[in-house]
């Protein structure tokens, strides 16, 4: 079971009733590790009994007490080690560790709580504008929502990474971009996001969806349009304006944002070149 989607419902869920032969539980998001800087997968990885054999071995010696199953068979995988550091960073887990013992166990729950109400909210009021996969029975979602975009392409021109783009002109880094599922936004608001933030990103996708409607009824231009040209960054509003559609409505889309001036700094870059074409920054050996 992937971490994220158990650790947001800490506190709820019981990981030895759910059956799984393997269990990840990452320490990103839920545990107070942000996604980055460090190994945020890092993580306690528990397994059933009859898995315990094939566990790596510990890069150091076992005590000559030791008896148990579990170390018996991690002593006959003799030098299996995977890593020199077997449980992890001690930085990360230590941040965890106090993270835990400060929220306590009804504030780990609180937290479960919160996040999914987020995400719920999030969904109920973007589902009239994009339709929103894999709910439960009673139509609710977990502690994210996946918002699905995959017919952009077709019925405007647009793709799920114009929206993401687009969503910075709004002052909004992207929720995460075709996972699980290609070609969707996943949203997690989790539990730190007050209602107010929530509205603020609901209207933001509110708008642009609007701004998908124009495309479709020809009022913007299906090749040039604010999502397609989405970031507008400083330089470029200040520059020369070549666009078919007009300055203020893309800088300016929402009141609060010109309130904000919210501009990127840096245009789309080429991600399949950059991915493709590696290119080392490092200054030359002869400096």
């Amino acid at each position: 079971m992937d971490g994220a989607n158990l650790n947001a419902q800490a506190g709820l869920a019981r990981p030895g009733l759910i059956g799984a032969d393997v269990c990840h539980m990452n320490l990103h998001k839920t545990f107070c590790i942000p996604h980055g800087g460090g190994g945020p997968g890092m993580g306690p990885i528990a397994v059933a009994a009859h898995l315990a054999p094939f566990l790596p071995a510990e890069p150091f010696p076992l005590p000559a007490a030791s008896t148990s199953a579990r170390e018996a068979a991690r002593a006959a995988a003799g030098d299996a080690a995977v890593s020199a550091a077997p449980f992890g960073s001690a930085l990360i887990t230590t941040i965890s560790w106090m993270y835990i013992r400060m929220m306590g166990a009804s504030g780990i729950r609180k937290a479960s709580e919160v996040a999914i109400l987020n995400a719920n909210y999030v969904a109920q009021r973007l589902a009239p504008y994009f339709p929103v996969l894999y709910r439960g029975q009673n139509g609710e979602v977990a502690h994210e929502c996946i918002l699905d975009m995959r017919n952009l392409k077709a019925d405007y021109g647009v793709s799920a990474e114009d929206v993401a783009k687009r969503l910075m002109d709004y002052g909004f880094h992207a929720p995460t971009l075709s996972f699980p599922v290609a070609d969707t936004l996943m949203v997690e608001p989790t539990e730190s996001e007050s209602r107010p933030e929530l509205d603020r990103f609901c209207d933001a996708m509110i708008a642009i969806h609007g701004e998908l409607q124009r495309i479709a009824s020809g009022e913007l231009d299906r090749e040039d349009n604010p999502l397609k040209g989405a970031p507008h960054t400083a330089a470029e509003i200040a520059g020369e304006w070549t666009h078919r559609y007009g300055r203020e409505e893309a800088v300016f889309p929402l009141p609060w944002v010109r309130e904000a001036k919210f501009w990127p700094s840096v245009k789309r870059i080429d991600n399949a070149a950059g991915d493709r074409h590696l290119v080392c920054t490092c200054p030359p050996v002869a400096d």
